[in-house]
């Protein structure tokens, strides 16, 4: 079969589309025939090499796809299953081999490309905005990124849980489709001062809570978008890695929290996870949640795809078709 393999960590020149072994189930694995891989920024933090792994390494760690085989003590799926992943390494393959209890089976009424769009970014979403600060009516947020694929997800989310959202994002294009995701209001951070639009939209008192996957270049600032005793959340790092950080800023700018969350935490147990990706795959079923996914690339073309994302020329999700 097919995969896209790392090397030796760079830029998207090193992925390599080549021939390796189909895999074969071993006791508690299935094997996925992979329909959509999910492009996701992990996946750039693994192919520089600023996240660790053994190399080689196929990359991707989402996708969607219908179960064609399952190895012995599998009761969690069956062959023929249309199923979706997160958190398991190899989805830019065309087969993986997943344990059996990573996999959810889809709704009847949503494809194995909704599927591989949802998971990673539809479940970050979720806990951002249900379990790291419970959005609850009369909050306000900041969401950088806002038209990026978590981005538009966590707008329509946290207005579900009645928050007032405001957006951050580079262009009039990702500005509208941030607000038909719900954002109240949207900063062009590229023409506007992105901390004194926060001060001016909330008359000075700060948001909540400033949900920021962006990093090095938003990090600073965030907290001086913050109301007293609000909370940081940093969950990516688009524009690179932070410096130290002096926690006395806490202190000297309200007594503020700061998290450093991840998905894999707020899916340890079957039981989470099926609870997290059914009100996912549940609100997307019933016309709830939107997902965008008119970004998609051929497998053998993933080293484009790293491209356009990096470059900052995507929306919303983009997936990989093997």
């Amino acid at each position: 079969m097919k995969a896209v393999r790392v090397h030796t960590p760079g830029g998207p020149d090193v992925l390599k589309y080549e021939d390796v072994p189909e895999p074969q189930p071993k006791a508690g694995e299935a094997i996925v025939r992979i329909d959509a891989a999910g492009l996701n920024y992990v996946d750039v933090y693994y192919r520089s090499g600023l996240y660790k792994a053994e190399l080689p390494m196929t990359l991707g760690l989402e996708a969607g796809g219908t179960v064609t085989a399952v190895g012995p003590n599998v009761t969690e799926v069956k062959v023929g299953d249309k199923v979706a992943y997160t958190g398991v390494a190899g989805a830019y393959a065309q087969y993986a081999a997943v344990p059996a209890q990573r996999l959810v089976v889809l709704p009847a009424s949503v494809s194995t490309r909704q599927g591989a769009a949802a998971m990673l970014q539809g479940m970050t979403a979720h806990y951002l905005a249900c379990s790291t600060h419970p959005l609850k009516k009369g909050d306000t947020c900041l969401v950088h990124a806002a038209a990026g694929g978590v981005g538009l997800l966590l707008c329509q989310i946290a207005k579900m849980r009645g928050a007032r959202v405001i957006g951050t994002v580079s262009t009039e294009e990702k500005a509208k489709l941030a607000r038909e995701a719900g954002a109240d209001e949207v900063i062009l951070y590229t023409k506007q001062d992105f901390e004194a639009e926060v001060k001016r939209l909330t008359s000075g008192k700060g948001v909540q809570v400033v949900y920021d996957s962006v990093g090095k270049t938003t990090f600073d600032k965030g907290f001086n978008c913050l109301a007293l005793r609000g909370l940081m959340v940093l969950y990516g790092q688009s524009s690179g890695p932070l410096g130290p950080f002096d926690p006395q800023v806490l202190s000297a700018k309200g007594s503020l929290f700061l998290t450093r969350p991840s998905l894999v935490h707020h899916v340890a147990t079957r039981d989470e996870l099926l609870a997290r990706a059914g009100d996912v795959l549940g609100w997307i079923r019933d016309g709830k949640l939107r997902l965008r996914t008119e970004f998609e690339f051929a497998l053998k073309d993933a080293a484009e795809a790293h491209r356009a994302l990096e470059g900052r020329k995507t929306t919303g999700k983009v997936l990989l078709i093997p």
